[in-house]
């Protein structure tokens, strides 16, 4: 353990952003799941849906820096094609 206090904050704010960003990857799985079965389902609705919300979690998770951004896009790619295979 730290004796600096600085050191001692700095590790606490650490600890804090680690969960923030396992957070907010963690819903985009769940997000991307969500959309696969809607995309098995075939309701048209729902995939848009679905698909929306999960561009804008992966976009707000590249923006706070908790995905870097090439793994966003890689990621927001890969639901597109899943959802022009399902329309297509």
């Amino acid at each position: 353990m730290a004796n600096i206090a600085s050191q001692k904050k700095r590790i606490l704010r650490s600890e804090r952003e680690h969960e923030e960003n396992r957070r907010l990857k963690s819903a985009i799985k769940t997000h991307f799941r969500r959309f696969e079965s809607a995309v098995e389902s075939g309701n048209g609705d729902s995939i848009e849906t679905e698909h929306r919300t999960l561009i804008a979690r992966i976009d707000k998770a590249v923006q706070k820096g908790a995905l870097h951004e090439r793994t966003g896009g890689r990621k927001k790619s890969r639901a597109a094609r899943i959802r022009a295979g399902a329309q297509g």
